[in-house]
């Protein structure tokens, strides 16, 4: 079983990763995850929908993203794909500043443990 600490680094990071891969193309959710477990290596190999669907939402209600739906041609159904609004291009821009400064802060930390 994952140590929590683990689990809470992996949780804070799902929401800039998903920014990330959705403001490089207009995408769907199963390709989100499928980029993360191929991207992700052996951190988040094992990331699962039912993970990345509950962020997908909570970034459409908090307005960072958008979605279109599509027919799907396998099942009949639709696709939605994700795509940045405005606000979410802004988020993730301070999201990937806060993350240099805190990398770098944390970096700092660890040197003097060697």
């Amino acid at each position: 079983m994952e140590e929590k600490y683990i689990q809470q680094f992996k949780k804070g990071a799902y929401e800039m990763i998903l920014l990330s891969l959705i403001a490089q193309k207009e995408t769907y959710g199963y390709a989100i995850l499928t980029e993360i477990q191929k991207q992700g290596g052996e951190i988040f190999a094992f990331a699962k929908e039912g993970t990345i669907y509950p962020i997908l939402y909570r970034l459409t209600k908090a307005g960072l993203i958008q979605y279109r739906l599509v027919p799907a041609k396998a099942n009949g159904g639709e696709k939605k794909y994700y795509s940045l609004t405005g606000e979410g291009k802004d988020m993730l821009e301070k999201m990937k500043n806060f993350w240099e400064n805190y990398k770098d802060c944390v970096d700092g930390f660890m040197k003097g443990d060697a």
